[in-house]
């Protein structure tokens, strides 16, 4: 799973903590787990350097290691919390560690100047991407924002083609399709995925 540091005027920013939670969640899917801070490090960067995260939903591969930034809000939609909470309480309380700092959004909203997220349920009742405009971030070739889009589509080939739809893309297939279609019509300049080294150039 690739998480982002989008460095902004404001400060650091991390799209989605990476793998962690308790141990028999990890055993089970038999992941191989690398720590955020060492992830960090490659970049020169220390957690303390990140002001703020963005998790695009909260399944434990996105938001296992929110316990390392505890100094920094998490913003989150609100939905997307309480279907954790329902859904995954061992998890939920994995990562609603003591003075954790929420900032439970309602659909579309702006975190930062040029700095977006969009609510796009379907993976999750939840799910949200992160769009980086020109304007905050190094201009895609050919202009266009950045799109972070998180679990919203897997793969460039889904991105490209919903009908391509994966094992586990999709919580809801109609919210799903929706939501890509919305993100597909903004045109970004390039899309980052979460699962997949790729990056897609418009």
């Amino acid at each position: 799973m690739h998480g982002f540091v989008v460095t902004h005027p404001a400060g650091a920013v991390l799209v989605d903590t990476g793998v962690g939670g308790p141990s028999h969640i990890l055993d089970d899917w038999r992941v191989v787990n690398r720590s955020v801070a060492d992830a960090l490090a490659e970049l020169d960067m220390s957690p303390a350097d990140i002001g703020l995260v963005i998790n695009t939903h909260l399944h434990f591969d996105h938001c296992g290691q929110n316990a390392v930034f505890k100094h920094a809000p998490v913003y989150v939609q609100r939905a997307e919390v309480a279907r954790c909470r329902r859904e995954s309480p061992e998890l939920y309380e994995w990562f609603d560690f003591m003075n954790a700092r929420f900032e439970l959004l309602d659909g579309d909203a702006e975190i930062l100047p040029g700095l977006s997220v969009l609510a796009t349920p379907g993976h999750t009742v939840g799910h949200q991407c992160v769009v980086v405009s020109s304007s905050a971030a190094r201009p895609a070739p050919g202009g266009g924002d950045d799109l972070l889009i998180g679990d919203a589509a897997y793969t460039p080939a889904v991105y490209t083609d919903p009908e391509l739809r994966v094992r586990g893309q999709a919580s809801d297939v109609d919210a799903w399709r929706a939501s890509l279609s919305r993100v597909r019509s903004l045109a970004p300049g390039r899309v980052h995925f979460c699962h997949h080294t790729k990056i897609v150039h418009s």
